[in-house]
């Protein structure tokens, strides 16, 4: 549906994220993934949904000089914000550990923040999904992070593998962007491009 919309334009994602490219697979769309490396730190006086869209967009920063009038740039980011701290993706195994244990029987959010950069201009879309989980065993914990190495996830989970299928009480908000891309707004905002 989208690929007459788009018919003269081509989609690049910048994003290593086999999910990413699972979710534009599946909305039958044309792409090339395009990556460059960015430093992704963010001023410490960002907060919540601020770091997500500060992070989408200088992923971007890049590719600016090097954008065809008729490329569609997508980059994104997700963060986990428990109790006013972002947690991104852990580096270890004991940082996954803290990280899911701080989860543990509480709700936070997920926030995913999507750029769409043009050579004429940027949309950014931003979506956030309350999460509950159950109190988790430290034994359940290990399991998880030994059989599935959760390094590429935001605050070490995926919610489409075991931690979400034993763990997660309830969600308040789109499934999609608890996996870090919230399909029908980005959907959405292609059309407005």
């Amino acid at each position: 549906m989208l690929q007459k919309l788009l018919k003269n334009r081509s989609l690049i994602l910048a994003s290593q994220s086999p999910r990413r490219s699972f979710f534009l697979k599946e909305l039958n769309l044309d792409f090339e993934i395009r990556i460059k490396e960015v430093d992704e730190n963010y001023p410490i006086h960002l907060k919540g949904k601020e770091i997500s869209e500060y992070l989408a967009k200088l992923k971007a920063s890049p590719f600016l000089e090097t954008l065809h009038k008729q490329d569609i740039l997508i980059t994104a980011d997700t963060i986990v914000w428990l109790e006013g701290k972002a947690l991104g993706k852990p580096k270890t195994k004991k940082e996954a550990f803290e990280m899911l244990k701080s989860l543990s029987g509480k709700k936070h959010d997920v926030i995913s923040s999507i750029a769409l950069t043009t050579v004429q201009n940027q949309i950014i879309i931003t979506d956030t999904t309350q999460v509950s989980f159950k109190k988790l065993s430290d034994d359940e914990i290990h399991f998880y992070i030994e059989t599935f190495k959760p390094f590429d996830k935001a605050g070490s989970y995926g919610i489409q593998e075991w931690i979400g299928y034993i763990g997660i009480e309830k969600i308040n908000g789109s499934y999609f962007n608890v996996m870090g891309f919230p399909v029908q707004k980005f959907y959405t905002a292609l059309h407005e491009i």
